[in-house]
């Protein structure tokens, strides 16, 4: 898939992206990151040199980025004292007006690895990182390659 027609009106800003968690939409989200790292086993083989890889699994992490502005992180996990730990659904949406289309990617299976009770300093604005795995990804819109 070569690209053609490669512009800087086409590399989507962060500016434009929003992100629900569980149905509601998190207004204080400021970024949003999901990535799937390959597990693979090295593989020696008689009369090769190089050490293959065979792909075994996969891992599914990501962070939200988000404002302090309530205790919805806390009420949504606090039930992780009690040994249970929620399993939620995130769409993340990057939509740049100016860019070449929007990009929806839903996350299942969803668990905050990490809950923030509080962390706050005198003249700083309010922000924490909320760390998840998850255990599928759907594409739900799509960046047409040109």
């Amino acid at each position: 898939m070569a690209r053609s027609n490669m512009t800087a009106k086409r590399v989507p800003n962060g500016t434009y992206g929003t992100v629900w968690l569980v149905g509601d939409r998190l207004a204080e989200c400021y970024g949003c990151q999901g990535k799937v790292a390959i597990n693979s086993e090295k593989l020696a083989l008689c009369g090769e040199f190089m050490t293959q890889t065979k792909p075994t699994g996969a891992d599914g992490t990501g962070s939200l980025m988000l404002y302090k502005v309530d205790s919805g992180m806390l009420i949504r996990m606090q039930s992780i004292q009690d040994g249970q730990i929620p399993e939620m659904t995130i769409i993340s949406k990057l939509a740049d007006p100016d860019s070449a289309g929007a990009e929806r990617i839903a996350y299942y299976g969803v668990q905050f690895t990490d809950l923030t009770l509080a962390d706050w300093q005198a003249a700083t604005a309010g922000k924490i990182t909320a760390p998840f795995t998850f255990t599928r990804f759907e594409l739900l819109d799509v960046i047409p390659v040109e």
